[in-house]
């Protein structure tokens, strides 16, 4: 069985260090691409590059936003192939726009190095996934295509964007079609919660990334992912917000940090 998130990821080679992807519109957050899914279906060719299966680490500039229902032209290279880490680069573009650039280090996640093992941040204190609630578009602002993609399930306390609470998303995520999580779906789930900062100052539409980094921990176990994200500050209109994401059994699987601007009333993803 092929997933959707393999199926709307996939790239296909069209010459040295060049490939093209169609993004479509059902990973859309209001009329753009969800940033996490652009990301993703860069990092596609990389995969392909490199005999290391797992991004350890990436870093996403955004330069434009993305078109859903549109073809992409992806390229990617490798810088350099040690023994525990390759690292690469990536770019997506549209329609001759550049629109995404990317580093990123891969390597193997599979527990087998030997060395220790310390978690100081543990998974919150959060009611089980049925008795939280489902995403709302009416109350973010936009509408969420995305939504036909993955189940997110939000923290009661968190649900309501009512301005003047705390800057901070808590809930769960998977894939709507049961394919489980693994460490390219981080780069997704990472940046497909409603932002912390709706929770401070109420619907607000849409909040474009300028700079994401995603850091994968190890591979996560099957199920539910849960996802705490908060914003730390905003000034002129900037913001920066820090995320980590457990796997179902509440091993921590990976973290993000992402600068991001608010544009109130604005439709986007």
């Amino acid at each position: 069985m092929i997933h959707q998130f393999d199926a709307d990821t996939a790239a296909d080679s069209v010459g040295e260090g060049c490939w093209k992807a169609h993004l479509t519109d059902s990973w859309n957050i209001g009329d753009n691409p969800n940033g996490g899914y652009l990301v993703a279906t860069a990092l596609q060719p990389v995969r392909q590059l490199c005999s290391h299966p797992d991004p350890m680490s990436v870093t996403a500039h955004f330069l434009r936003p993305g078109t859903g229902g549109a073809e992409a032209d992806l390229t990617a290279s490798i810088l350099r192939t040690g023994r525990s880490v390759t690292t690469a680069r990536a770019s997506l573009s549209q329609g001759g726009t550049d629109r995404l650039e990317i580093l990123a280090a891969f390597g193997q996640l599979d527990g087998s190095s030997g060395h220790g093992h310390v978690v100081t941040e543990t998974m919150p204190d959060i009611p089980p996934p049925d008795e939280c609630v489902e995403r709302s578009g009416l109350e973010q602002g936009v509408e969420l295509h995305i939504q036909s993609r993955v189940d997110m399930r939000v923290h009661p306390d968190y649900a309501t964007a009512a301005a003047g609470k705390q800057a901070k998303t808590l809930g769960w995520i998977r894939f709507s079609d049961g394919r489980q999580p693994d460490t390219l779906s981080a780069a997704l789930f990472v940046d497909a919660f409603p932002p912390p900062i709706f929770g401070l100052l109420g619907r607000i539409g849409w909040v474009p990334t300028i700079e994401l980094t995603v850091h994968v921990r190890q591979r996560p176990a099957p199920g539910w992912v849960c996802g705490q994200f908060v914003t730390e500050d905003l000034h002129d209109g900037r913001m920066i917000e820090s995320g980590t994401l457990w796997d179902s059994t509440g091993a921590l699987f990976a973290r993000s940090r992402q600068l991001a601007m608010l544009l109130p009333d604005a439709g986007g993803s």
